[in-house]
């Protein structure tokens, strides 16, 4: 009897907890997770902020960047939205940026959103150095439920890091071969 009670007490606590690690996480606990990249970009500052704010040239250097749509010839200014089919970290979605700030040629800040739902923020930091440019990548979002913080820890947050790090490195190849103005 004592074994039939404890085994159907366990399979109630398991019913119990798997829902909660799926509710929503409360905006007081900070589960956010940054990504940052650097490169050393051998091109001037107003160079390299063009090229990264154009979003036609995102698919060009980004990997978990498919396509674009909206306004994407242009470099974007505050308020501008454009939409981004994505894959990262092998999760295919679609995001709408908007330009949260812009200060030429030193810094562009976009916020994403996925089904209304807060995406991250991703912000370009460029600085002139005697080489030309110090670019730093910064993606930050929040993990919305227990269950994305543990895949995010375990497994996404690795994944998401290579995509990034491939990107920049992909973005210095592209903007250093291309012609100087």
């Amino acid at each position: 009897m004592k074994t039939r009670t404890r085994f159907v007490t366990a399979i109630l606590a398991v019913l119990v907890a798997i829902p909660v690690l799926f509710l929503p996480l409360p905006r007081r606990i900070e589960f956010d997770t940054r990504i940052v990249t650097v490169a050393s970009i051998q091109r001037p500052p107003s160079v390299v902020f063009d090229y990264v704010t154009t979003p036609a040239h995102w698919p060009l250097w980004h990997p978990s960047s498919l396509a674009v749509s909206g306004s994407v010839d242009h470099s974007l200014d505050v308020g501008e939205q454009v939409t981004e089919e994505f894959r990262v970290a092998g999760r295919r979605g679609r995001v709408v940026w908007t330009v949260a700030a812009r200060v030429r040629p030193s810094k562009w800040v976009i916020t994403g959103k996925i089904d209304g739902r807060s995406a991250g923020t991703v912000t370009y930091s460029l600085t002139s150095t005697l080489s030309g440019t110090r670019f730093e990548r910064d993606f930050t979002y929040r993990a919305p439920s227990l269950w994305f913080a543990i895949l995010n820890w375990s497994v996404l947050r690795a994944r998401i890091q290579s995509e990034s790090d491939t990107a920049v490195l992909q973005l210095k190849s592209l903007v250093e071969s291309s012609p100087q103005q």
